[in-house]
């Protein structure tokens, strides 16, 4: 095991619809701008819902030793190569002779990338045979051959992103991926310091890639019924905890982060930018599609990475009438349901001290970068702690009488943040959470 169990972050990065470096994407979470405009990754113009939070004038290229080798490379794996290689910049490590490849692992939450929806709809055509309603296989077969592509269908596999970030980076550790929809990126990073705990690695690259701003994407989640389909400016479209809300707004990117054992930091001189101190992670064991109503899933959750903090929140507030977390960063997808018992979760956890503890919402900027937006709110606490700063909520003008939270509308905030915990919640009823604390803070 580690000696100490502590596991610093000592790098981070981020590809997002807001920008592709943590300065830019950062200031314009503070200045409440959104990323979510028409789509132009293909012509919706006929679909319920028209919008999304598209990365946009990214080249993946700038963030590569050799390009040809990720030529083949999905959209998601180009994300998740420019945000890995900025944490891994930020962390030093390019430049750290002594690193053990071997001792450095990576664990991701990672999806598809776009999908080559053409060759898919121009190969079940060419196999349908319409006077007798059914499907020609050997048609369907022939056409297939002719049609697909084989680099683009292996693109499609959830763990090329993985392999194409260890061919990058040379890194031989421990390799995971998982896919549990929304909560995935979270899991990762979560898996990834305990791995670090129990000593099987001394350093990890840990986050999401994901975009599924495709027509089988947005026809799935329109089918539903998750997905905005507001007739407004998209812009206003993610309104969580909104009491007009409507459901979510799809997003894509990637969030990286390089976690390290305190003591290969400290070996090697890095300066850690917080500490990963608790993860939890639950089951509903209700619905596919459905949060368990009275949240006790998302609860356990937040309970069981408090645990592991060693926070008790029957402690109440400091001596200098601090909570002993002061900022939340919400799941907070937009949709009726997800709100309300996200909400009432943090009631059931905090009790009296709920309403004290401000919450809000990123994906109201950024829209949901589904498997990746875990990571993605990782790194915004991060930087809260940081820059002690909170990112707002936007569009929260008509808010909900039932929910009553604090919720950061409209605008960014300057408070005194040393703890954090980050929530992420996805369809199958996954729920993780991650703690995160100031480097250097004193613990309670």
């Amino acid at each position: 095991m580690s000696r100490s169990g502590r596991i610093v972050v000592t790098g981070m990065g981020w590809v997002t619809p807001l920008g592709h470096d943590i300065d830019t994407v950062w200031s314009a979470l503070m200045a409440g701008a959104s990323g979510v405009d028409r789509i132009t990754r293909f012509d919706a113009r006929t679909f319920p819902t028209t919008f999304a939070a598209e990365v946009r004038d990214f080249d993946y290229r700038r963030y590569v030793d050799d390009a040809a080798v990720h030529a083949s490379a999905g959209v998601n794996v180009q994300f998740a190569l420019g945000a890995a290689r900025q944490a891994w910049e930020q962390a030093g490590l390019s430049s750290f002779a002594g690193l053990d490849r071997r001792r450095v692992g990576l664990y991701l939450g990672a999806g598809e990338g776009v999908l080559d929806t053409e060759s898919y709809v121009r190969t079940n055509l060419a196999g349908w045979l319409e006077a007798e309603q059914r499907v020609d296989a050997v048609r369907w077969a022939e056409a297939g051959m002719r049609l697909m592509k084989a680099a683009t269908e292996i693109a499609q596999e959830p763990n090329m992103p993985l392999s194409h970030l260890a061919r990058e980076f040379g890194v031989r550790g421990p390799a995971y991926n998982c896919l549990t929809a929304c909560a995935a990126s979270t899991q990762a990073i979560g898996e990834a310091f305990s791995l670090l705990r129990r000593g099987d690695a001394d350093a990890m690259l840990a986050g999401g890639t994901h975009t599924m701003i495709h027509m089988l994407g947005v026809t799935g989640f329109n089918r539903l019924t998750a997905l905005s389909t507001d007739k407004g400016d998209p812009r206003e479209a993610s309104r969580p905890f909104s009491r007009d809300r409507g459901g979510f707004v799809m997003g894509e990117g990637s969030g990286m982060v390089v976690l390290e054992t305190l003591e290969h930091a400290e070996a090697r001189g890095a300066e850690p930018l917080a500490e990963v101190i608790g993860y939890g992670s639950s089951a509903d064991a209700f619905r596919i599609t459905d949060i368990q109503p009275d949240g006790r899933g998302a609860a356990a959750a937040m309970q069981m990475a408090l645990r592991l903090a060693d926070i008790d929140v029957r402690a109440g507030l400091d001596a200098s009438g601090l909570p002993p977390v002061q900022y939340i960063s919400a799941h907070g997808t937009g949709t009726q349901e997800n709100d309300s018992i996200e909400t009432r979760a943090v009631k059931v956890v905090f009790g009296e001290l709920a309403p004290r503890i401000p919450m809000s919402s990123i994906k109201s900027m950024m829209g949901h970068l589904i498997a990746a937006a875990g990571a993605v709110e990782l790194i915004t606490c991060v930087l809260a702690i940081r820059k002690q700063m909170l990112p707002p909520t936007i569009n929260l003008r008509n808010p909900d009488p039932e929910l009553d939270l604090d919720y950061v509308p409209n605008h960014a905030r300057a408070a005194r943040i040393e703890t954090c915990l980050s929530n992420s919640f996805g369809f199958g009823g996954q729920n993780d959470t991650l703690v995160v604390r100031r480097w250097g803070a004193d613990v309670r």
